[in-house]
């Protein structure tokens, strides 16, 4: 292929919305183009890095004896009304009528779609277990869509769903599933932890997380250098600091002007912010259960909202801050003052840290004023006990008690055990040995595609753009003519061009009537893989071979650049 002969346009200066290195790259190279806020077409090479990836997630997902379909993105109301997620989805749900005002989505999922396969066409136990999987747009209504590719609207995911008649069986999908998605991103060149996670809307019990390591990631991860506990900070349990054992004093209320955060409390108090309790007010929405709900961790934790919406059986979506002053009116909270002895027709959830902490500071549900000495079980109560805590980076193992460390990552896939969460709620059952109804025990995965490009970006990029792993790079190799008027320099390169494609390679010419300067910048910005530039020694056979993942080039024969070529790429081509 000619360069000259493609559609590519790249660009010199940084986009202005562009605010990360993918997003910034994969614009500048001309591989994606923004349609609206969240919304990206892919160009020429971007197109082919999707299908490279597209193809290592096919060849590992057929491995596996799974079978791909195609289901329409555009789903019926009713299937998501059966499984009870039109409403407990939330806003990102992206819905839409059609002209006779009937309710339609856009998927975001499959679940309700294969489930709804599965019960309409599998009936008996000697048809499992089964593996359907996809690869299809998805949409989602993001409030705020931001990074290019890593948090968008439209987006490209493969989502598999495999069907078993027990849990053993479902264990044993769960298993190969996670063996191939893990073979898939270190296929794809990515640096990842499998971590724990919370199910979030997908729902079900057990859930991990791929994460590819990166700074800009939007989970935290937490995992322990002295065994193998891993998770992410929503899902990592918090192991409750033991606490000098106190005699419990007599409460004592005290006067405590401007105090209203934690900090300023200790500070006029004379103790440490492990002395006090937060109180964090909020509001649920269509819930007949909860209307106000006061949370209460120690001082110096910050609540966890994920196991906050866990611990209330609540889609976080449906939590959000209360209006103090008309919860206040309810439930006698004041904002910032607000403490758990005085508080009446509101759920309180205390963190299990404070079950044991002895003679601490809360509000006293007066303005300006806190009482001391609060010990829980004498003076107040729980309607929920649960570890709320969100870990943070030095606290215990949950494992072994060494301290834990933090890093972020960017979610590049999720495996969960559904169970019978969709089964049930959908009817989709099969008849076992003695003829006997049994719900079918479900799994579902998920890997996005145009998140691992992102991410295969935000790992392999330098100063002068993207380095493609081979594996995933729209072409092999990139033949640098330094001046397309000079007829032996044409005439070697197409040479080369041609005797690589032979070879099986994937060739770009850039033939282009460019300077030198500007086709080495397009070669570094577009970063395929190795780099051959015909110039000036044309006349004797000696091309330059550089690969872009290496700073300096060296001098070779156009035989010996060809050759060492086809052995790299030969070697690193499947990942």
């Amino acid at each position: 292929m000619k360069l000259s002969n493609m559609h590519l346009k790249t660009l010199r200066e940084v986009p202005a919305e562009a605010e990360i290195s993918s997003h910034i790259l994969l614009l500048r190279a001309n591989m994606i183009r923004k349609l609206v806020s969240g919304v990206y077409g892919f160009m020429p090479m971007g197109n082919r890095v999707l299908q490279k990836i597209q193809n290592i997630i096919r060849e590992e997902m057929d491995a596996k004896g799974a079978q791909e379909i195609l289901m329409s993105a555009v789903q019926p109301a009713e299937l998501w009304q059966e499984s009870g997620r039109w409403t407990a989805y939330g806003p990102e749900l992206w819905r839409i009528k059609d002209r006779h005002d009937r309710d339609f989505c856009l998927g975001p999922t499959h679940e309700e779609i294969f489930t709804d396969i599965a019960r309409n066409e599998i009936n008996s136990y000697r048809q499992l277990p089964q593996n359907l999987y996809q690869i299809q747009t998805k949409y989602r209504d993001e409030k705020r869509p931001r990074f290019g590719l890593i948090r968008s609207r439209e987006f490209i995911m493969q989502d598999s769903y495999t069907f078993d008649k027990d849990w053993e069986g479902l264990d044993e999908s769960y298993r190969q599933m996670y063996d191939a998605y893990s073979k898939i991103f270190t296929r794809c060149g990515l640096t990842y932890r499998a971590v724990e996670a919370d199910s979030g809307a997908i729902g079900g019990s057990n859930s991990h997380e791929f994460c590819a390591l990166s700074e800009i990631g939007e989970s935290q991860i937490a995992y322990c250098e002295h065994c193998d506990m891993a998770a992410t900070d929503e899902r990592a349990v918090c192991v409750d600091e033991a606490m000098p054992q106190e005699t419990e004093l007599a409460m004592e209320e005290v006067y405590t002007p401007d105090t209203k955060s934690i900090e300023d409390l200790a500070a006029f108090l004379g103790v440490e912010e492990k002395k006090t309790i937060k109180a964090l007010l909020f509001a649920v929405a269509d819930s007949p259960k909860y209307q106000y709900v006061a949370a209460f961790v120690r001082g110096d934790r910050e609540l966890n909202m994920i196991k906050l919406a866990n611990a209330l059986d609540v889609p976080e979506h449906a939590i959000d801050f209360a209006d103090e002053a008309a919860m206040g009116a309810e439930t006698g909270c004041v904002g910032g003052f607000t403490g758990p002895t005085g508080l009446h027709d509101c759920v309180i959830v205390v963190d299990s840290e404070l079950t044991k902490a002895k003679n601490m500071v809360a509000g006293a549900c007066k303005v300006d004023h806190h009482i001391k000495n609060v010990n829980y079980g004498r003076d107040y109560k729980g309607d929920i006990i649960a570890d709320l805590k969100l870990i943070k980076e030095g606290d215990p193992c949950p494992k072994c008690g060494a301290p834990v460390k933090m890093a972020r990552g960017i979610e590049v896939g999720q495996v969960f055990k559904l169970g019978t969460k969709y089964s049930e709620s959908m009817h989709a059952y099969y008849k076992d040995e003695n003829m006997e109804e049994k719900p079918l025990v479900m799994g579902c995965y998920g890997i996005g595609v145009t998140r691992t490009m992102s991410a295969i970006v935000e790992q392999h990029h330098d100063d002068n753009g993207i380095i493609w792993p081979v594996s995933v790079a729209p072409y092999h190799v990139i033949i640098t003519l330094v001046n397309s008027k000079d007829e032996v320099q044409c005439a070697l390169a197409e040479e080369i061009h041609d005797a690589l494609l032979a070879k099986g390679m994937e060739v770009i010419l850039d033939d282009r009537d460019e300077r030198a300067g500007v086709k080495f910048k397009d070669a570094d910005l577009l970063g395929i893989p190795v780099r051959i530039t015909v110039g000036k020694k044309a006349g004797d056979r000696i091309v330059e071979y550089k690969l872009r993942r290496d700073e300096a080039s060296v001098d070779k024969t156009a035989e010996e650049a060809m050759a060492d070529a086809v052995t790299f790429i030969e070697a690193n081509r499947r990942g």
